[in-house]
């Protein structure tokens, strides 16, 4: 395993990171911290409480998920995609470096990237409603599980995309509503029994159930079914990223 390869592409898209920490941190904390002004405060103050929290708290894991999904596939798919568009990946590819070691560069950078983002808004959640968390290490599995899965999909997408529009379709499209309807605000049992078993067709249902468990005890879904999917998940894109690298589809373009 060439370390210093792993090592060089890291610490290369960490600084770019802190180059635009306006745009990489500011921005998502800000924009969470208003959904507890606007969700916690205004709606819910309406609502006393949720499966035996305040509705303040139980969207506290529901817009940690949001933030770390968007922002492991944000990440992640423009990290691969920029060296593509100005053509230093293709020199990447000729150097004496595996397609394993490319992949652990890039996104373990991009899951960094969203950890550190998902533990901040933690911190901040914290001047804007009381909570505690009943398995802080389930918390931290289900948090890193995430960002390293999502930001594998991201991979996947920044390696598929051709341009940027096709770069933002997907998480605009796609993603972000699966988080909106995975349960983020709401609890799934609140729904209709035909709505309830449409649910559970959403990959996001599990992550947010299992990441909620770790701070109430309480889950849409046994948390078995959630690790299980989870891994599943990622299993099918680490599938993905080495057939794509075995085939060379859309690199070797």
């Amino acid at each position: 395993m060439n370390w210093t390869a792993i090592r060089s592409i890291f610490v290369f898209e960490m600084f770019r990171f802190f180059r635009t920490i306006a745009q990489s941190f500011l921005a998502p904390v800000i924009s969470t911290s208003l959904y507890f002004v606007v969700f916690g405060a205004a709606i819910g103050s309406r609502i006393a409480e949720m499966e035996g929290v305040s509705y303040g708290a139980f969207i506290v894991p529901g817009l940690i998920m949001l933030t770390v999904i968007t922002q492991s596939i944000s990440n992640a798919s423009f990290g691969i995609y920029f060296p593509k568009f100005i053509g230093t990946f293709f020199e990447l590819l000729t150097a004496p470096i595996s397609f394993i070691e490319i992949v652990i560069g890039y996104v373990g950078a991009a899951a960094t990237k969203a950890l550190i983002i998902g533990v901040i808004i933690l911190i901040t959640a914290k001047f804007f409603v009381d909570f505690s968390i009943q398995h802080p290490l389930a918390m931290i599995l289900f948090l890193v599980l995430t960002t390293i899965s999502f930001a594998l999909f991201g991979f996947i997408l920044g390696i598929w995309a051709g341009n940027f529009e096709q770069l933002q379709i997907v998480p605009l499209l796609i993603v972000t509503p699966l988080v909106f309807l995975g349960g983020s605000f709401y609890s799934i049992s609140m729904l209709p029994n035909f709505w309830q078993t449409i649910s559970m067709f959403n990959p996001v249902v599990y992550l947010i159930s299992g990441f909620r468990w770790a701070f109430f005890g309480t889950a849409d879904v046994p948390i078995i079914t959630s690790l299980f999917a989870i891994g599943l998940f990622t299993a099918v894109c680490l599938g993905v990223i080495w057939w794509i690298f075995k085939t060379g589809w859309r690199i070797r373009e």
